[in-house]
């Protein structure tokens, strides 16, 4: 009998010991609604039709390199289900894909959803469900806010640092320049202005000649340029989005038009707005960049380039590399994974904008030399850095130091 009240008294040491191991192993492992044992959700809202169209192709590069991460194990051996909707660059229709993704496709967080107006139309809602809207696909500064915005953050520079930027470097070069600004008539075309007005000062009053503005509806900016024109402006701040900015490139060839003329970085790529409106066209036109032209040859035996094409190779084959929206895209995408890794078991919502907010010299492949990712609990724009282009023969040449410069919210 003692024997048998050993052996009892072991068995239940055991199993005692390993509720205590399946305790730990549960508490360790922590979901919220979209992510489990298996998989992540992750939903994501993109213009494949509509004005804004030509930035699909993020969309479709993002849907292919989480393909990678899958064939490759996955996030910590959990499988990413990316579910990405059209919203035709509409922001009603963006309120309806959110809700969709966030109520009945129940997704872990909302990543790098497209365009300013669409994404000022859904975040009081994703902040009131405490769902992340992460890594938006826009430049501007309101997404810096966390004290007001806890669930929103940025990716890409914000767009007043950028039109800062080009306004001091008017005021060094070119004192005297009378200037045309064309904008998009929504919150990204004016955030553009404002930065631009910040950057000029006391003479933006008197540099900036003509402020003309276009609708997103429009067919053509073609009768906007023509105006410009006539006014006698010799610098050009062109803010539009890739379609716009090809017709206007294009119509300023057509009618001899040869101002200083700068283009905003959000339609700096060759393949989706330069090539389209023709390199002759393009010649001399200043922008800025925080990642690797794959136009660029100086790039060509860079090992992020061959990265890039390898995956390419693999995953997406039918992609225009010359799009520079493509690498924007491989390169957020691994943002996202690096904060998914990082979030290891606690995949709560919380965890996941907690982690986005603790990079620290983060550098996915792609990025320019010296351009590196940070963010604080207080700093919700994770790349401040850029660097000035000049479009030459059939790809932009860099020119001066990378310039670091943020705005908050």
């Amino acid at each position: 009998m003692p024997a048998m009240h050993v052996r009892l008294g072991a068995l239940a040491a055991a199993l005692a010991v390993a509720a205590a191991f399946s305790t730990a192993a549960s508490a360790q492992k922590k979901y919220d609604t979209g992510a489990s044992d298996t998989e992540i959700k992750i939903g994501n809202i993109m213009p494949y039709s509509g004005p804004a169209s030509a930035y699909g192709v993020i969309g479709k590069t993002q849907e292919a390199y989480f393909r990678k991460i899958n064939a490759e194990g996955g996030i910590n051996g959990r499988k990413i289900n990316f579910i990405s909707y059209d919203d035709a660059y509409s922001p009603p229709k963006t309120v309806e894909q959110a809700r969709k993704l966030v109520e009945s496709d129940e997704v872990l967080l909302i990543f790098n959803s497209l365009g300013t107006p669409p994404n000022s139309a859904i975040q009081k809602y994703m902040n009131s469900k405490k769902v992340p809207q992460l890594f938006v696909a826009t430049g501007a500064t309101k997404w810096n806010d966390p004290q007001n915005f806890p669930w929103t953050m940025g990716w890409q520079p914000n767009y007043q640092s950028e039109s800062i930027i080009y306004a001091k470097y008017i005021l060094k070069n070119h004192p005297d320049a009378k200037i045309a600004v064309l904008y998009q008539n929504d919150d990204y075309g004016k955030d553009y202005l404002k930065g631009f007005k910040d950057g000029l000062g006391a003479k933006a009053a008197s540099m900036i000649v003509v402020e003309e503005s276009y609708e997103v509806s429009e067919p053509t900016v073609d009768s906007h340029i023509v105006k410009l024109k006539s006014i006698g402006a010799d610098v050009f701040f062109n803010i539009s989005t890739p379609k716009f900015a090809a017709q206007a490139i294009k119509k300023n060839a057509e009618i001899g038009w040869k101002p200083i003329h700068f283009l905003n970085n959000v339609s700096a790529s060759i393949g989706s707005v330069i090539k389209p409106a023709g390199f002759e066209a393009a010649q001399g036109i200043i922008s800025s960049q925080y990642f690797k032209d794959p136009t660029d040859p100086q790039w060509k035996n860079d090992p992020s380039m061959k990265a890039w094409n390898e995956f390419l190779d693999k995953y997406y084959p039918e992609a225009n590399r010359a799009d520079a929206s493509v690498m924007y895209g491989y390169i957020v995408s691994q943002g996202l994974v690096h904060v998914l890794k990082a979030c290891g078991d606690n995949l709560t919502r919380e965890n996941v904008m907690k982690q986005a907010a603790s990079l620290r010299d983060f550098e996915p492949a792609g990025l320019l030399p010296g351009v590196k990712v940070n963010t604080s609990p207080t700093d919700f724009a994770p790349i401040s850095q850029v660097q000035l282009e000049r479009f030459k023969g059939e790809t932009w040449e860099l020119f001066g130091e990378v310039i670091s410069g943020d705005v908050g919210g």
